[in-house]
């Protein structure tokens, strides 16, 4: 079967790069390609058709079921972190109903009940951090993001039982943080148990360690049943199938492992980012400030979720790094055209969102951070797209998007910032998604008194 639009690349080489350079091999093959192109890569089966023209990606997402099937087996390459039974993995209408139970975890009065709690991590974080010293901002994203989702998955606060969860997962996420520890994921024939001092050996033995704490909080759930609690677990727990069959331990386990890591690393990552470019560009902080400030002393959190520039400029954040490169992939069910394209059955698609984001005739100037973009124009499903799409839209996007403008507004309402050196950041590999390679490192100059309120921004 001839390859769609082929890179010349040899296919070994194409692997390499892009396990180890995934934003130079993207940005390369769309100058040779500019909306679709078959990669020799791994990980989400071996050819795949990237597509980012928003043409082709609607084309896509919109026929889910029928064209074209985002099938669980595709996701093999996350298997070790998040198991065999997590919604990731089921497809059909297993999949269907295991979302349609996750669902209103992140919506709503819940999402309401998480405002609070996410402002006072917050602040506790920053509170712990020292002034006129460097500090990584991706390591406090991180802890912020890791707090939030022990307390809204788990709904378990301070204490040992705590620390120990919290210990695990961040020794586990850390894991794959390179390009060069990713592989290990991308390339079965390195997952070999060569002893504890092995990485492979070693990742065994952290999730065995961090599985062991998940099977005893289950356990002890099982035993101690409090209705009147409101974390995600009480409700998975709760749920039967349509057989009144509750979930397994080990489905509870991998649904909760998909939570962790999908929740976890990736909204960190984010928020990391737009501290970043919200120092990088003084007008921006300027006028995001200027905003913070007309809503007074304790703003309500849904009234900081609604500013305008605020949500504009989360959303070029996003833009500019989205921290998921790739939507799920989707398996061709029967011949289709695409762009212009036949297509055969057995065809692996993706869409790539990182250089759809990236796309001259959509975001002039796409390298340059410009929060107004998201202001002068909306932007539909397939243009902007840094949560995926169709039947594996991310489930957590509410909860991500509700976190990030809360904990940013929060930092910059109390506390002034700088860039700790005038170094670029730019995106790394990290397991399958883009992070800082730098990790942000910024300082605390001092809190912040607010200013008088101005003007809205909405209305000048």
């Amino acid at each position: 079967m001839q390859a769609l639009n082929p890179l010349k690349t040899p296919s070994f080489l194409q692997k390499i790069q892009w396990v180890a350079d995934p934003v130079k091999y993207m940005e390369s093959a769309a100058q040779q390609y500019p909306d679709l192109f078959t990669a020799n890569v791994i990980g989400f089966g071996n050819k795949l058709v990237f597509v980012n023209h928003p043409q082709g990606q609607q084309e896509i997402l919109t026929n889910d079921r029928k064209k074209f099937a985002a099938l669980g087996k595709e996701n093999r390459i996350l298997q070790p972190l998040i198991g065999d039974y997590s919604i990731i993995m089921l497809e059909g209408d297993r999949h269907r109903r295991r979302r349609q139970l996750v669902m209103p975890s992140f919506h709503g009065d819940r999402m309401r009940s998480y405002g609070e709690l996410i402002c006072n991590i917050t602040e506790k974080v920053f509170n712990q951090l020292p002034t006129d010293k460097p500090f990584s901002a991706r390591s406090a994203t991180q802890d912020i993001s890791l707090q939030v989702i022990l307390q809204t998955v788990f709904g378990v606060h301070e204490g040992e039982q705590s620390q120990q969860l919290k210990q695990r997962l961040a020794i586990m996420a850390d894991l794959f943080r390179s390009p060069f520890t990713s592989s290990f994921l991308f390339f079965p024939f390195l997952q070999k148990d060569l002893g504890a001092w092995s990485p492979w050996g070693k990742f065994l033995r952290d999730r065995q360690q961090l599985d062991e704490l998940l099977y005893a909080e289950i356990a002890e759930r099982r035993r101690n049943n409090d209705a009147d609690r409101i974390d995600i677990l009480s409700l998975l727990m709760s749920a039967h199938d349509e057989a009144g069959n509750p979930m397994t331990d080990q489905e509870l386990r991998d649904e909760l492992m998909t939570l962790l890591f999908a929740g976890y690393e990736t909204t960190a990552t984010a928020m990391a980012w737009s501290l970043y470019w919200v120092h990088q560009k003084p007008e921006v902080r300027e006028k995001l400030i200027q905003e913070l400030d007309t809503l007074g002393d304790s703003p309500d959190p849904m009234s900081i979720f609604r500013l305008p520039y605020l949500t504009a400029v989360c959303n070029e954040t996003l833009r500019i790094h989205p921290v998921a490169m790739l939507t799920f992939p989707r398996m061709v069910q029967e011949p289709v055209e695409l762009l212009g394209h036949s297509l055969e059955p057995g065809t692996i698609v993706v869409g790539c969102m990182y250089l759809t984001h990236q796309r001259e005739d959509l975001y002039p100037e796409p390298k340059q951070f410009k929060p107004e973009r998201f202001l002068e124009r909306q932007f539909s499903p397939y243009e902007f797209i840094p949560f995926g799409g169709g039947v594996r839209r991310c489930l957590g996007e509410a909860l991500a998007v509700f976190e990030m403008k809360l904990v940013l507004a929060s930092i910059l309402s109390q506390y002034q910032l700088a860039r700790a050196d005038n170094q670029l950041e730019v995106p790394r590999r990290r397991g399958v998604t883009l992070a800082p390679a730098r990790g942000v490192q910024m300082v605390i100059t001092g809190k912040r008194a607010r200013q008088e309120s101005l003007p809205s921004l909405a209305t000048m």
